[in-house]
């Protein structure tokens, strides 16, 4: 028989997580991104290039990896990459630890999902570093198909985006090839994309 109550909890903690606002505008929107869409389009995302790739990946394993990759953030919040907050940076690490210790405390009979995030912090088999690379590049490709506004709006440049990915992203040999490719795409529209004044000398 299924424990109603404790469904309840979890739609409240679902709740949660998709209150916590992301960096990102929404393609064509005023509004930001939520970290329930964002894991949703990681998951398609990661789906698609795993199946229409031929990929020798878990798919099964990697849609679970990408809907639990940032499900800490119902508690932690989200913290931006490129965050001038240094308090908010510095912390990130404990306020996740924190947010995990929290979770396994409300949901303890959710084995499954205690084991994914350990498993994808750890990023100890393939499935998990395709997952951790490739949410390190999607941003990057819906804010390119959003011409740049939240680069502009930031101030966020090339240079930027790749002393902070590119090193993440060599994780996955697929992805971080993609990365090379999309870097080359992004410096090709740099006036563009990120405005004149944020050209790397």
């Amino acid at each position: 028989m299924l424990d109603l109550q404790k469904i309840l909890g979890f739609v409240r903690l679902l709740n949660a997580f998709r209150q916590v606002r992301r960096a990102l505008r929404v393609n064509s929107e005023e509004r930001l991104e939520n970290d329930v869409e964002h894991s949703y389009y990681l998951g398609m995302l990661a789906w698609y290039i795993a199946d229409s790739h031929h990929l020798a990946l878990d798919k099964d394993l990697i849609l679970k990896y990408a809907l639990v990759h940032d499900i800490v953030e119902a508690h932690a919040g989200d913290t931006y990459v490129f965050t001038t907050d240094a308090k908010k940076r510095d912390s990130k690490e404990a306020r996740e630890k924190k947010a995990i210790l929290q979770l396994q405390k409300e949901f303890p009979e959710f084995g499954d999902l205690h084991k994914l995030i350990a498993g994808y912090e750890k990023r100890e088999d393939d499935e998990s570093r395709f997952v951790y690379a490739l949410d390190k590049i999607q941003p990057v490709l819906n804010i390119y198909l959003d011409n740049g506004r939240t680069w502009k709006e930031n101030g966020v440049t090339i240079q930027m985006l790749v002393d902070f990915k590119k090193e993440k992203t060599a994780l996955s040999p697929e992805v971080h090839s993609c990365f090379d490719e999309l870097i080359g795409l992004l410096k090709k529209d740099e006036a563009k994309l990120f405005g004149k004044n944020n050209f790397i000398v």
